[in-house]
């Protein structure tokens, strides 16, 4: 891989790297992020976060909010399949931010950046609430990828506070484990909230991503709606898409 880009600031160092027509980004040596604009499906963990938008009709994913942006390719993958009108991707660090926008191509019309606390930009928002929030909020320690905010009870109510009666929250969970430690599963106030709750992976990555609907949904009616995008029909030769879907708290 080529570095096309650099930066040093403080401690923290932020590299941009290119392999072949991917871009990736690494902050002190994390992968982050990963686009191909000419291969929106990356064959990775961001796929996941992308999919719970097909477990319903996709055309009903009007407004979705990102809190951890990185280098945005979440944003871009969701760009490229959804007709949203808005997609407000918040983020702390402004130099992934510079790096989503110049190197990730986050500069579309209905593409919206925030350089903030996500948690605090969260609880303090009063605006129109999102069909889909992804909670992809990491930092790292000793090298390796940290959530940084728990899927407690208190946490789920913030996130619900500005979701659709109709929505669906998705979070991303260094492991199964992770998981299945989240309130959802564990507090019974929180499971009423919603209908539907599925654990989504891939063979090449630890994560697991929690998908909490607010309208029952199930695995069949996704496979439909991927089927109708010729990148993400699994049964087309050279699909890259690779996940495993599987029902939880029921």
């Amino acid at each position: 891989m080529a570095i096309v880009w650099m930066k040093q600031s403080g401690a923290t160092r932020y590299e941009v790297r290119s392999a072949g027509n991917s871009v990736r980004l690494y902050t002190n040596g994390v992968f982050h992020s990963q686009y191909n604009p000419s291969s929106p499906v990356t064959g990775s963990v961001w796929d996941l976060l992308m999919l719970p938008a097909f477990l319903h009709d996709p055309a009903s994913i009007k407004r979705v909010l990102v809190l951890g942006v990185g280098g945005g390719a979440v944003t871009r993958q969701l760009d490229h399949f959804l007709d949203a009108e808005k997609i407000v991707g918040v983020e702390l660090d402004p130099v992934h931010l510079h790096v989503a926008r110049k190197y990730f191509g986050n500069d579309r019309h209905n593409i919206e950046l925030v350089e903030a606390d996500a948690v605090d930009w969260v609880k303090h928002y009063r605006g129109p609430k999102f069909d889909m929030i992804i909670d992809d909020i990491f930092g790292e320690e000793a090298g390796e990828p940290l959530k940084a905010v728990e899927a407690d009870a208190s946490w789920f109510a913030t996130l619900l506070r500005v979701l659709t009666a109709k929505g669906v929250l998705v979070s991303n969970f260094v492991s199964p484990i992770e998981l299945r430690r989240c309130a959802y599963l564990s507090d019974e106030r929180v499971r009423a909230r919603f209908s539907s709750a599925f654990q989504l992976t891939t063979p090449l990555y630890e994560n697991a991503v929690g998908v909490f609907c607010r309208r029952e949904a199930d695995s069949k009616q996704l496979r439909k709606n991927l089927a109708a995008f010729r990148e993400l029909d699994t049964r087309k030769k050279g699909c890259r898409l690779r996940y495993t879907i599987r029902r939880i708290g029921a």
